[in-house]
């Protein structure tokens, strides 16, 4: 049996082999067979599914990402391996970058928000939407063009500033869709779910940098993100921000936590699933064989959640135990 410090860096490192087939399920990273980022958590019935972004950067690259993978849960221990749902290369129209992205259920299908780089007809980044029958695909273009296109947010001061969609469903049947680099957009969307209805409005909050995750509790809204303040910070920490409607106004509450391990980036996906809740987070803690984590090899990791009475959120200490701590 590993002692607990043994135990402990198996978890913090992932080291694969005979070390690895001992550390306890559940613990963080959770997923150590790939390097994965950018976790969307959705609960369907039972199970717990989360989409993730592949991480396929070698030595020195930034990010290689050209697939989106999706596992599930029943018990927040152990996980399935459902295997890629979709490519970047199947948007014909997109031509790189399989970046963060979310699934939502909605009249019976579900329907996969990513991030993709444009072809040269519109350059820069933009929002594509997918859709399925089922939680792990096959997924396809549902819209045969972009959703979001860097055209469509002319504020921005560089072509990736429409990342990272959000998306949830409120009480009324109302599907809205927040995204944003640097700057932050919300918008509606159809009821056919693959085209805006109405204003895109910014609504970005302090220290904004990209990966919001939109939810709601009770009466009040809740945009997650992630946060840079480069007055005090290197890496991106999480913070979130609270209001009454989607369109704001928006109140900052400050940060929930901080950075991951060895990771500049980080990204919040939160959902409620068996009467607790759970923060998903990435870090870059987890080697595989040779190669060890960076901004471009990162590791999807989750935490207990906690709300206060009056609604803000308890700040979350990132840990080796994750949901396997008493």
């Amino acid at each position: 049996m590993l002692c607990a410090a043994s135990m402990a860096a198996a978890a913090a490192f992932g080291q694969t082999g005979s070390v690895a087939s001992r550390v306890v399920p559940g613990s963080n990273p959770i997923i150590r067979d790939k390097f994965t980022a950018d976790p969307a958590p959705l609960v369907v019935g039972d199970r717990l599914y989360l989409y993730v972004g592949h991480d396929q950067a070698e030595r020195d690259e930034m990010f290689n990402m050209r697939e989106w993978l999706v596992y599930s849960t029943t018990d927040m221990r152990h996980w399935q391996d459902h295997g890629p749902i979709m490519k970047v290369a199947d948007f014909r129209w997109a031509k790189a970058d399989a970046w963060a992205a979310q699934t939502i259920a909605k009249n019976g299908k579900y329907w996969f928000y990513a991030a993709v780089e444009h072809d040269a007809t519109h350059p820069g980044k933009a929002i594509a939407v997918a859709v399925a029958d089922t939680p792990t695909g096959p997924f396809v273009d549902a819209k045969g063009s972009a959703l979001v296109t860097n055209q469509m947010t002319p504020k921005g001061t560089h072509s990736w500033e429409d990342i990272d969609p959000t998306v949830y469903t409120d009480e009324a049947g109302t599907t809205w869709i927040a995204w944003g680099n640097r700057q932050a957009y919300i918008a509606k969307l159809k009821p056919n779910m693959i085209e805006i209805d109405g204003p895109i409005t910014e609504i970005t909050p302090p220290h904004f940098e990209e990966g919001p995750w939109l939810h709601k509790r009770g009466a009040l809204w809740y945009l997650t993100y992630a946060s840079l303040d480069r007055s005090k910070h290197r890496d991106e920490r999480v913070s979130y921000a609270t209001a009454a409607s989607p369109r704001g106004p928006w109140t900052y509450r400050g940060e929930l936590t901080g950075s991951g391990k060895y990771s500049f980036t980080i990204h919040p996906g939160i959902v409620d699933y068996k009467g607790k809740s759970y923060l998903f987070l990435h870090n870059a803690t987890l080697a595989i064989g040779d190669m060890s984590g960076a901004i471009g090899r990162r590791a999807v990791t989750v935490e207990r959640l906690h709300y206060n009475p009056d609604g803000t959120m308890r700040p979350v200490v990132q840990t080796d135990a994750g949901v396997t701590a008493p």
